[in-house]
């Protein structure tokens, strides 16, 4: 079904037209974070689904957002920004900046999903703070009611590109074990709280490896926005 226009020549109105259907910024998002195949764009998006996450990514390609390439020697299919969507950085980053400023952490912080805040995790791990060695880092999420998947781990190996993220039990010997909440994490993560404070607050705690809890301010990246001034704090 068509939606039907606003009928305004605002150029705002005329902006949301374009980005209102559900899911569409998100998208952009996580193309902007680096994810090209469809696969990784919904673990990032987290409650998306296949079906939907198609016919957005093909409404967003005939509306010049995205660019779909396909490589048939090697059977796969990848989707970027187009110029006209690297153009909305400006304004993304001001909504983002606004948000972080104006909305209480507890209410941005609650939807939050464990499954797709550690995969947004796995990316800000920054491997080169990390031993040159196998390192595994166990995550437990101590909220109540526990999350669908309350456990996973990330196993890192010298020379990867990411770190692995397993929801099964890999079988090694764990380094670090980190027993947190969804809420508390999400917020290290966003700049709404930081490692010390959680740990002051005792909502995160830490226990094996000496050397990985001392760092993990180091190799565990906040966002890019977690610097702005006058971020909410979570209370």
């Amino acid at each position: 079904m068509t939606r039907r226009p606003y009928g305004l020549i605002c150029p705002i109105s005329l902006a949301c037209e374009l980005l209102e259907p559900r899911w569409t910024i998100q998208i952009l998002t996580e193309l902007w974070n680096g994810s090209t195949r469809f696969n990784d764009i919904r673990k990032g998006l987290g409650n998306i689904s296949s079906a939907i996450l198609s016919r957005r990514l093909k409404q967003m390609e005939s509306s010049g957002l995205v660019e779909r390439v396909e490589d048939k020697a090697a059977g796969t299919v990848d989707y970027f920004r187009t110029e006209k969507a690297i153009k909305l950085e400006p304004a993304m980053n001001a909504l983002a900046e606004w948000a972080l400023c104006n909305i209480e952490a507890e209410i941005a912080l609650s939807g939050a999903d464990a499954s797709t805040i550690m995969w947004v995790v796995r990316r800000m791990i920054d491997l080169a703070e990390l031993p040159r060695r196998r390192a595994v880092i166990r995550f437990h999420f101590r909220d109540d009611p526990p999350p669908k998947c309350p456990t996973c781990w990330f196993v890192v190996e010298p020379g990867a590109d990411f770190p692995e993220l397993c929801w099964l039990d890999p079988r090694r010997d764990v380094d670090l074990y980190v027993e947190t909440g969804v809420v508390s994490l999400g917020a290290i993560i966003e700049g709404h709280s930081s490692i010390e404070r959680e740990k002051e607050r005792g909502r995160l705690f830490l226990s094996g490896d000496p050397g990985l809890a001392r760092s993990m301010d180091r190799w565990l990246r906040p966002s890019v926005y977690a610097a702005i001034e006058g971020i909410v704090q979570l209370s």
